[in-house]
């Protein structure tokens, strides 16, 4: 399967920077050769997961590949940069405000990196659309199985999360007016038919109203603590911590960079694949900068004891405002995430048919059943995990280490096999991406220990419960 996609010149290869020669193959094509394959609409193949998975789109009733650049980063921005902020004030408390700081952008700086190469990836092998296609690339069809049933549990434990926060909103904003489960219920409503455009075209224009969203409940936050000043003077440079709640602080800054996972589906719907670094770019100069003054200046009068989520850290009344706002945001970033899950699945089971693209009864019940049974699915996890940082802890300990830094490494190392020691450069980006890997190591292997003592000191019976989980 790797040797058939890589017989095809990626679009856009000319320009896909430092690492275009990645291959030694491709010197061999003319550039004629190339251009015909550039102009050529991508055909379908006998082999249903080695062909473009939107084929040829000309007349087509719904078309996929419309996603302009900016469309593609305001869809970043929407999934990245919403749950994870609200955790980050909590993670300086438990680190100081020193060695927060520094993780907090060597982290992102790294996460920057490891996105540019799944861009490269994604050149290099047109046809991939999500992590199981990458999986079956790298390591066959065991590959493409593992991936994407690992990539499936990451979207619907987001998804989880974000019904979690729900919760904790609307039971912030009714003062418990009802049992929590109806709160977890409305919510999976709402976000299952927000799920319900095919296409990302549609949902970037929520993302907008996502973003505009969450930076306005996050300014909002910060100028609320900041006038009440609860925890001004229980603020430290540094954090005298156990390596459980040091590493705890340091999976919620991990899981505020871990949009990776949908960047393959996010990158298949642009007009133009080669635009998906400026996409990449306009989603991590927003977050590192709203992340670091986001959670320097919470912690800064939240204190020590400061809120996760860091809405909650604000006068009652100022909290209510935050999270009113939020709400949108608290939704449609998992939304975001939902649909690009029954995305997989509806290309999973579409691929290489006429079905892709149809307005039909089949084509359109299909979509509204996959996404219905995910948010269910999702929603069973938010009871039995109704913990915040806990769930986080889980998540990105099992997958964010993974999507966010590991596989990027594994794929960077996969593209330049037999040219990681060709000279300097190569030699320094190949220990990069080996540190990619075993920074993947660390996260997962720390991280569940963790999240599993977390998950061990709380008490079950908070499952399933109306309890104020506020």
């Amino acid at each position: 399967m790797a040797q058939n996609a890589e017989s095809s010149v990626p679009y856009g290869h000319e320009e896909s920077g430092p690492e275009k020669n990645v291959t030694t193959d491709e010197d061999s094509f003319t550039r004629d050769d190339v251009k015909k394959t550039e102009n050529s609409p991508p055909p379908y193949t006998q082999s249903p997961f080695t062909s473009d998975a939107f084929g040829d789109e000309e007349f087509a009733e719904v078309k996929y590949k419309t996603l302009k650049w900016w469309q593609c980063g305001l869809l970043m921005v929407a999934e990245t940069v919403s749950l994870g902020v609200l955790s980050l004030p909590a993670a300086v408390a438990g680190l100081g405000f020193v060695p927060a700081i520094i993780i907090l952008v060597a982290l992102g700086l790294f996460a920057t990196y490891t996105g540019y190469v799944i861009g490269q990836f994604k050149n290099r092998f047109p046809h991939v659309t999500n992590m199981a296609d990458a999986g079956e690339v790298v390591a066959g069809k065991w590959g493409r199985e593992f991936m994407g049933v690992a990539q499936m549990l990451f979207f619907v434990f987001v998804m989880a999360s974000h019904l979690l926060t729900f919760t904790v909103a609307m039971n912030t904003l009714t003062e418990h007016g009802t049992c929590s489960i109806v709160f977890g219920v409305v919510g999976m409503i709402v976000s299952f038919i927000l799920c319900l455009p095919r296409t990302l075209e549609k949902m970037s224009w929520l993302s907008l109203v996502s973003f505009i969203s969450i930076f306005s409940a996050v300014m909002i936050c910060m100028v609320g603590v900041g006038i009440s000043k609860p925890g001004v003077n229980n603020t430290a440079a540094v954090v005298d911590t156990d390596l459980y709640h040091g590493f705890t602080a340091v999976t919620n800054i991990v899981f505020a960079f871990c949009g990776h996972a949908a960047f393959f589906g996010l990158a298949a719907e642009l007009k133009d694949p080669r635009d998906f670094p400026k996409g990449l770019c306009l989603l991590q100069g927003i977050d590192i900068s709203l992340y670091l003054i986001a959670a320097v200046v919470i912690y800064r009068y939240g204190g020590a004891d400061v809120t996760s989520p860091a809405l909650g850290s604000a006068s009652p009344i100022v909290s209510k405002v935050a999270y009113g706002i939020a709400l949108p945001t608290i939704l449609i970033a998992g939304v975001i995430y939902g649909h690009v899950a029954a995305k997989y699945i509806y290309i999973r089971i579409f691929r290489g048919t006429d079905r892709m693209h149809k307005r039909d009864a089949v084509a359109i019940g299909s979509w509204v059943v996959i996404a219905l049974c995910l948010w269910i699915l999702a929603w069973i996890i938010a009871e039995a995990i109704p913990v915040f940082s806990n769930l986080l802890s889980l998540i990105t300990a099992l997958f964010a280490s993974w999507f966010t830094y590991g596989l990027s490494g594994i794929f960077w190392l996969f593209m330049n096999k037999g040219l990681w020691f060709k000279n300097w450069k190569k030699i320094s980006l190949t220990m990069v991406n080996l540190l990619a890997i075993g920074v993947a190591c660390v996260l997962c292997g720390m991280g569940l220990w963790v999240s599993g003592k977390a998950l061990h000191d709380n008490p079950s019976s908070a499952s399933f419960s109306c309890a104020n989980n506020a």
